[in-house]
């Protein structure tokens, strides 16, 4: 009980850093925005906030971050394909493989400070509306960043899942790969563990973030490059979970 409570002071604190410093830098990317600063400005003034969480979770939480895999900088720019269970990696992944175009739902961008933050880091926002003119602009505005030397991100499965669960793996990331004749970067982690979505408590404890070898498109189809990236998650969420 003593240990639980704890826990739940530690969540406390953990998240009025973390919505507080959001509202700070929030306001600040409107600034920013309002400058018309070239983009690679605006991501050196605001991304610091994902470093500044990073730090939050470490020395309030206990929530550390162990990284396997080399880095791949060389074979930049890339399609991030990752693992989707916690707010941890939509940010780790900006402030580690940066600079990053998310893929994220429009309504994200409708969100006081954090929306404000993330449009002015040129996400690619899908409009749900119109699912098949949206695919159209996913692979255009992609296609786009990655021309502009930016890494694009996505999520397969679209929304979080639970750790042990693996959810229908969309191929609009190896499209955008394909188009651009870049490689997909597949990205497994166990964040689920520690900073759980739709639970407030925050668990002590290391996220293993596991990085694999790029996978090339040349000579795939878009299914092709998605049941790689995904048998390659899937393979390596099974061995961070056994572990």
């Amino acid at each position: 009980m003593l240990y639980r409570s704890w826990l739940f002071i530690r969540s406390v604190l953990f998240y009025l850093a973390y919505y507080g410093s959001g509202v700070i830098y929030g306001t600040f990317s409107v600034i920013v925005w309002g400058l018309h600063l070239p983009y690679s400005v605006r991501w050196r003034l605001i991304n610091p906030w994902t470093h500044l969480v990073m730090f939050f979770l470490r020395a309030i939480c206990g929530v550390r971050v162990e990284i396997r895999g080399d880095y791949h900088k060389d074979a930049q720019p890339f399609v991030i394909m990752c693992k989707h269970q916690s707010t941890f990696e939509t940010l780790f992944l900006q402030c580690h493989f940066g600079p990053v175009s998310t893929i994220l739902k429009k309504e994200l961008l409708r969100i006081p400070f954090f929306g404000w933050g993330l449009s002015a880091l040129k996400p690619i926002a899908i409009d749900r509306s119109n699912p098949r003119q949206a695919l159209r602009d996913v692979r255009k505005k992609g296609v786009s960043r990655l021309e502009e030397g930016i890494n694009v991100m996505i999520f397969p499965e679209g929304t979080r899942m639970r750790p042990g669960e693996v959810g229908n793996y969309a191929r609009s990331g190896a499209d955008i790969a394909i188009s651009a004749g870049r490689p997909v970067l597949p990205v497994a982690h166990n964040a689920g563990r520690h900073w759980p979505a739709r639970n407030f408590i925050l668990q002590p404890g290391t996220i293993t973030v596991i990085v694999g070898e790029p996978i090339s498109c040349e000579g795939k189809d878009n299914k092709q490059v998605t049941e790689e990236a995904k048998a390659w998650i899937e393979a390596h969420m099974l061995e961070i979970n056994d572990g």
